[in-house]
């Protein structure tokens, strides 16, 4: 598998300067192709290319900003006849160059990207204009979530979240999120799951800053269907992996007579790269079946030389009266990008509904 930047190879280059050629008569293919390689651009990570392309594509459009959407909508429809990558990542750049140039013109660029999103997503170029126009955009986002094409729909969500990954975020919304419920509570029952996942997204980034409005949300929206439950399970995540207690009542995680047993970390001492195993039993010891939702912590030692806790779901599943189960589990300390270990004392416990269990401590070491 190749590096996410080599999407934008000379390949893809050939093929969508000839895609634009045929609709804008006066584009200059070749002259395109070189100024995108002129300079370090071999040197450019993914994110840099892609910013390049859109600054060089912009130097070969039309100066007037709404003949340049338009005649971006004819390149798309262009690409797709042609059955050029459509939704590749590659293309991110045409929201890209909304956000770049059309922030002055609120009309041209929310049409823009209602028409782009359709084919590559714009959750990250709206933001800026989110932060601009606040609630004249937020207005414009609730009507998107009415739309009949679910990208659009899914923008209205994912666009409007407060804490987007990889994204700026929102403070105002973060601080206070209610201008963006209406179009949490137009799409509870959106027939796509691609906008429900979306939705629950946009919840957990709620709860982080404002739980209750979540739990006010779990409350109100509860058994209003299927669907509508899974939205709010996988949007309190955060909440459950936190024991926050109400989340927790309102799905009947209860802890007492949930017995844990026989915890041992068959492994005491890690090396970086290997496995921490450990094991435990577990017994319902309540009269009735009851639902058991098992985690467990890992604290991690962090660089300053203090602990960070990171919580792993397990499972969650009824345990019959005097069920006893025994669970094994390998967590996993091989080098990734996304984080670094460090040597010393680490800590681990298992959590029952909520409830964490005693603290055990294993060490990593080179």
């Amino acid at each position: 598998m190749g590096l996410i930047k080599d999407i934008y190879s000379v390949s893809f280059y050939e093929k969508f300067s000839q895609a634009v050629a045929e609709v804008h008569p006066s584009f200059h293919k070749q002259r395109f192709i070189d100024t995108i390689y002129e300079g370090n651009f071999t040197q450019k990570e993914w994110k840099d290319r892609m910013k390049h392309t859109t600054v060089v594509l912009h130097q070969f459009m039309p100066e007037n900003f709404p003949e340049a959407v338009a005649l971006i909508d004819k390149i798309i429809e262009n690409l797709k006849k042609n059955s050029f990558t459509d939704g590749n990542l590659a293309f991110i750049f045409f929201a890209d160059y909304v956000e770049m140039n059309g922030l002055d013109d609120f009309e041209t660029s929310v049409k823009a990207f209602v028409s782009i999103t359709k084919f590559i997503s714009c959750e990250f170029a709206v933001r800026p204009f989110i932060l601009k126009y606040k609630e004249k955009m937020i207005d414009e986002m609730i009507k998107w979530s009415l739309h009949d094409n679910p990208h659009v729909r899914r923008l209205a969500s994912e666009g409007s979240r407060p804490r987007l990954p990889w994204a700026m975020a929102i403070h105002f919304l973060k601080k206070d999120p209610t201008s963006i419920l209406p179009i949490l509570e137009n799409l509870k029952n959106d027939p796509s799951e691609y906008v429900r996942r979306s939705v629950a997204n946009n919840l957990n980034d709620i709860a982080k800053d404002n739980p209750g409005i979540v739990l006010q949300i779990a409350s109100r929206w509860k058994n209003h269907s299927r669907e509508t439950d899974g939205i709010i399970k996988h949007g309190c995540r955060t909440l459950l992996k936190q024991g926050h207690p109400e989340i927790l009542s309102h799905y009947g995680l209860e802890s007492m007579n949930i017995e844990l047993s026989s915890l041992e970390i068959k492994t005491p001492v890690v090396k970086i790269g290997d496995y921490l195993q450990f094991h435990f039993e577990i017994n319902n010891k309540n009269e009735e079946a009851k639902t058991v939702r098992l985690e467990y912590a890992v604290y991690y030692k962090k660089a300053k030389g203090h602990l960070a806790k990171k919580v792993f779901k397990i499972s969650e599943k009824n345990y019959q009266p005097n069920q006893l189960i025994k669970i094994e589990r390998n967590q996993s300390f091989k080098l990734i990008t996304t984080r670094v270990f460090h040597t010393g004392i680490h800590h681990l416990s298992i959590i029952i509904n909520g409830t964490e269990s005693e603290v055990l401590e294993f060490e990593l070491i080179n």
